[in-house]
């Protein structure tokens, strides 16, 4: 059996870490003895944390968006502690309505938040965490392979993320370095209930999906898995681990039989989702204008 990654002492660089997912597994890590670099678009928050979780940890404000400010912060956290162990790259956002009602520079702004800030937050830690050997946690969904009706820019930044760290992962492993993947499903965040409330179309079709995507994990829950996946340097951690279950199920969910067997719910559902989300005029729920997962 593969010892476990005792986190004591580590540093850990978490992105959208002023709230749910993100805040929650720092919460765990700390108490497990790591270090938190605690990165993100809501400084109050942010700062709130930090003091919450103790001097032992630090926070920057930070748009992942932009390369040059994510190379500054990277490198500030490096000399604030002196190094880099484990990355979270957690930052993320959603946004309403359809692919022909979709505002593109929406679509734009979750690919570039999801995608491409992952990557960036990736490309300027590499150096230092391939220096101590360690581990990178790329935060995907179980969207990366069961994706949704009125969700195709989340689905499909998650869908890159999780291939983008595939590739990763055989690019580095000859380094010493580990490369995971993180598939949650529906979590207790700001994040689901924003969406919940916004759009009671997307509330009654979550409740109608099969098992295991109609269920909902805390937020203390799901930090805790992703804890105890860092600490076994993981290749997936599914949350909850029933998701593993949608995995092995994704050649049949794109499927031509299942496409026949949805049809007529999508009929209903689809312009229900397009009403609603023209009603509430905006993009975003109220808590997703920045980058932070749930």
């Amino acid at each position: 059996m593969t010892p476990l990654y005792d986190v004591d002492g580590k540093v850990v660089l978490i992105t959208g870490a002023a709230r749910g997912i993100g805040a929650q597994t720092a919460r765990v890590l700390a108490e497990r003895g790591a270090r938190l670099a605690l990165v993100g678009l809501e400084p109050a928050s942010l700062a709130e944390l930090a003091d919450e979780l103790g001097k032992a940890h630090a926070w920057w404000e930070l748009d992942v968006t932009d390369q040059a400010a994510t190379d500054r912060v990277v490198a500030g956290v490096v000399d604030e502690f002196g190094g880099l162990d484990v990355v979270m790259t957690n930052a993320g956002i959603t946004s309403y309505g359809t692919v022909r009602q979709i505002d593109p520079a929406a679509f734009q702004r979750v690919i570039d938040i999801n995608l491409t800030g992952m990557f960036r937050t990736a490309h300027a830690a590499l150096p230092h965490v391939i220096e101590r050997k360690g581990y990178i946690l790329v935060v995907a969904s179980l969207a990366a392979f069961a994706p949704l009706a009125g969700m195709a820019a989340y689905d499909a930044s998650k869908s890159g993320a999780e291939a983008f760290a595939l590739a990763m992962r055989q690019e580095l492993l000859h380094l010493g370095v580990d490369v995971g993947i993180c598939h949650p499903s529906w979590v207790d965040t700001d994040l689901v209930r924003d969406a919940e409330a916004d759009l009671p179309s997307f509330r009654d079709t979550r409740r109608r999906l099969p098992w295991p995507a109609n269920t909902t994990t805390s937020v203390e829950e799901c930090a805790a898995m992703i804890a105890d996946g860092i600490a076994k340097r993981a290749r997936r951690i599914y949350v909850p681990k029933s998701v593993v279950a949608a995995m092995l199920a994704r050649p049949l969910t794109g499927s031509g039989i299942a496409e026949r067997v949805a049809r007529r719910s999508l009929g209903r559902m689809v312009p229900r989702m397009e009403q609603d989300a023209a009603a509430l005029g905006r993009p975003y729920g109220k808590h997703q204008t920045v980058n932070e997962q749930g």
